[in-house]
């Protein structure tokens, strides 16, 4: 692997809780993120500002932000769909705002509401809108390697759209397999294609292992020279309007490989397995990540205190 350093950004609050059926206290969501930053998380989507009839996993947000500790050395991130989502966010205390963007109309439809199109002119006023507040803002092309409505994506669309995307100034940009149906060779070249668009911006990669090519996946972002990972503690989640799309990669076998090959991301592997264990009782059953399971090698390899 070519990088040294990768920073995770633990999604399992936001889009793991949301795609489960169960409905998580907000103290239970409080400690979940206290449990997260305590192990070496510095960057959480905490939450999205959603209407609470299409995700009532998320009709808490506001609550659960108002309970967040305040940190200069951790920034909470707001999932937002349109310009009343950024309203909300702004009146809480998270430090940056992403917004999706869909590979096909179809797709971006089902999700938002709206075509392609409309959705990247929403974004270009959210971003100078955020940007103006004192906000981080960021954009995710999402479906990147396929769609479940369309099938294929070209690589030649993806680039497009992150020539249009890039316009409004973004932070970082993010490339999401929302349905886990990428495999290596797609991700080096989607993410070499971009990156001759995008130039020095700081590229971000979501995968889910739906198929059990997420962690492949990663390995292959990283050796792209991504500077960003999702990742969702216990591999819990995935995309409510998406058919089958179960499986956001696991923090804890993501860390795991991370760790085993040299690569810095200041996160505690026996804290993670500790927080999954937890989510386990809170969740009732088990959840999909190996790592709780098998345990850490060498065993009592990294301390959790």
């Amino acid at each position: 692997m070519s990088s040294k350093a990768i920073t995770l950004v633990e999604v399992g609050p936001r889009d793991g809780l949301q795609s489960e059926p169960e409905i998580l206290p907000t103290a239970s969501k409080v400690e979940f993120i206290n449990r997260l930053i305590d192990a070496g998380i510095r960057r959480l989507e905490v939450a999205s500002f959603v209407h609470p009839k299409r995700v009532p996993q998320m009709a808490d947000a506001e609550a659960l932000i108002e309970q967040l500790p305040d940190r200069d050395d951790v920034s909470y991130v707001g999932l937002i769909m349109n310009e009343r989502g950024l309203d909300r966010a702004l009146e809480t205390k998270v430090d940056e705002i992403g917004m999706v963007v869909l590979s096909t109309d179809t797709y971006n439809r089902k999700n938002q509401g709206v075509d392609i199109d409309e959705s990247i002119r929403v974004w270009g006023e959210i971003s100078q809108r955020a940007r103006q507040n004192g906000l981080r803002a960021n954009v995710m092309i999402s479906s990147a390697f396929g769609c479940p409505y369309e099938g294929e994506v070209k690589v030649e669309r993806i680039v497009e759209l992150a020539e249009r995307l890039i316009e409004a100034e973004p932070a970082e940009l993010g490339i999401a397999d929302s349905i886990g149906v990428a495999v290596p060779g797609q991700v080096t070249e989607v993410l070499g294609r971009v990156r001759e668009v995008v130039g020095d911006l700081p590229l971000r990669c979501h995968f889910h292992n739906t198929r059990n090519t997420g962690l492949a996946n990663a390995q292959a972002a990283v050796e792209s020279g991504v500077t960003y990972l999702d990742a969702s503690v216990g591999g819990i989640g995935g995309c409510p309007f998406a058919p089958a799309a179960t499986g956001n990669i696991p923090t804890d076998d993501l860390l795991y490989m991370l760790d085993r090959s040299g690569i810095e991301t200041g996160v505690s592997l026996g804290k993670i397995i500790e927080t999954s264990h937890w989510l386990e009782q809170e969740l009732g059953r088990d959840v999909p990540a190996l790592l709780p399971k098998a345990g850490m090698f060498p065993a009592g390899s990294q301390k959790t205190a």
